[in-house]
């Protein structure tokens, strides 16, 4: 298992997590843990997910979801597990 952290904030609308998940199933990235939340209109979701299985590259990956944050006015951005942690150690 090869675990990221996928973290996607915008103004709230219809279809945001159709559209991140529709993109994980296509590229066989599994979701392992999901939190979302709207506050005051705005649209806050992170995802722990497995990206063991997915034949992209960890930079297509990233790029493409960021794609996918522009066409639905979002911020999408993945990060690998381990760096995260190293980022927000206290």
């Amino acid at each position: 298992m090869k675990k990221a952290i996928i973290t996607v904030v915008g103004r709230d609308c219809v279809g945001i997590i159709a559209k991140v998940c529709t993109y994980l199933a296509d590229s066989n990235i599994n979701i392992l843990d999901i939190s979302q939340t709207i506050v005051g209109g705005y649209f806050n979701m992170m995802m722990v997910v497995d990206v063991a299985e997915t034949a992209k590259n960890f930079d297509t990956v990233s790029t493409e979801l960021a794609e996918v944050g522009t066409s639905i006015g979002c911020v999408i951005r993945i990060q690998l597990e381990d760096i995260f942690d190293m980022m927000h150690r206290i």
